[in-house]
């Protein structure tokens, strides 16, 4: 409890005013609770001082609620600057929100390693072999009419435990992403593909994300699509990626909301909707002192690239949504710049199609995942 009173008193979070003749005052409480590492085992006792928010009343106290909700971006940019961060009492940080974290004198390691153990126990994995790609390339994942049904329940089930993996795994970003699509009505070749993706995660159950303490903060994106790789509905599938130096600290794989009619339309498409995304990550910077100018997302499609830069909506533009010609916008007042990369260079290739093997163990290397010896 001194502790709690020692740290408001070095961070300056208090400051002590006349009592508000006509406020109601809210009073405090003290929490209790106990800190767990990865494995269960209490390692530290924890008080906290709150407010008690619950004897206030709505239209006397205050008239809206706010949520305060980490994204998984803002989490993983936390942890990239983390090296630049007064060590507490508390020791070196080894679990966070679920997330193993190892702090090494060059870097720091993220992994979910026990939530990966536990899925293969949970899903009947154990016995299984390995594979090495968590898709194969050959498959083409459809509806399926005429397959046998599955447990609806255990594969959605299986497919939100496979989300929650992706957080320091995104090789199978992808993968997940495709097997998603079918929880409606799942069927045993969608269980099969599913339980693939755990298969692949056996065989590098100790494979995390890298960050390492000095190489910068430069933001750079990245744009790609797979033009109507659905075969349900022929929707392009966009694939996105954000490295703060060389950190991985924001990805997306998902099908488009409209069918585009070309591929540049479709990369374009993708990197209108991403757009917003680099804004607010540049806005997160700012609270680290970290200030971005003219951040660039690589794109491999020259097509997509002169869109962007012609400040006339021809006729074969027109029909593309509003939305993402905020893109074009950014670009005149120079906040973003799009850039081509050739497509070997593509890191967010990975997201939006399988691979072979050679191919996605590449860019996995890429985007900072090992495994730590």
């Amino acid at each position: 409890m001194q502790e709690e009173l020692n740290q408001f008193k070095r961070n300056k979070v208090w400051e002590l005013v006349q009592r508000p003749t006509h406020e109601n005052v809210i009073g405090t409480k003290w929490v209790f609770r106990n800190k767990m590492n990865e494995e269960g085992s209490v390692v530290r006792y924890r008080a906290r001082l709150v407010a008690k928010g619950y004897c206030q009343e709505e239209g006397i106290d205050f008239d809206e609620t706010f949520a305060p909700v980490a994204r998984l971006e803002a989490i993983r940019m936390f942890l990239s600057y983390a090296g630049k961060f007064k060590m507490s009492m508390m020791g070196e940080l080894t679990f966070f929100l679920g997330l193993q974290v190892k702090q090494l004198k060059d870097g720091t390691f993220i992994s979910q390693t026990k939530y990966n153990r536990d899925l293969m126990k949970k899903f009947g994995i154990e016995e299984k072999s390995s594979v090495k790609i968590p898709m194969n390339t050959s498959v083409k994942m459809d509806m399926d009419t005429d397959g046998k049904h599955v447990d609806q329940t255990r594969y959605g089930a299986l497919i939100g435990s496979l989300l929650y993996l992706t957080t320091s795994r995104p090789d199978i970003t992808f993968a997940v992403g495709v097997c998603a699509r079918f929880q409606s009505a799942p069927k045993e070749s969608h269980m099969t593909a599913a339980k693939r993706i755990l298969r692949y995660m056996k065989g590098c159950q100790e494979v995390g994300l890298w960050f390492p303490k000095e190489c910068g903060f430069k933001l750079i994106g990245y744009s790609d699509s797979n033009y109507a790789g659905c075969r349900v509905d022929r929707k392009s599938t966009s694939g996105t990626c954000q490295m703060l130096g060389n950190r991985l600290v924001s990805r997306f794989s998902k099908k488009q909301n409209s069918i585009a009619t070309s591929t540049a339309e479709a990369e374009y498409i993708v990197a209108g909707s991403y757009c917003a995304q680099v804004l607010w990550m540049r806005q997160q910077l700012r609270d680290y002192d970290v200030e971005e100018k003219e951040t660039p997302i690589m794109c491999d499609n020259t097509s997509a690239i002169a869109i962007t830069q012609n400040p006339v909506l021809h006729s074969r533009t027109k029909h593309i949504d509003v939305k993402y010609n905020f893109i074009r916008d950014h670009v005149e007042k120079k906040d973003i710049t799009l850039e081509y990369i050739s497509t070997d260079k593509q890191l967010a290739d990975i997201f939006t199609k399988p691979l072979c093997e050679s191919r996605f163990e590449e860019l996995k290397y890429e985007l900072g995942l090992i495994e730590l010896s």
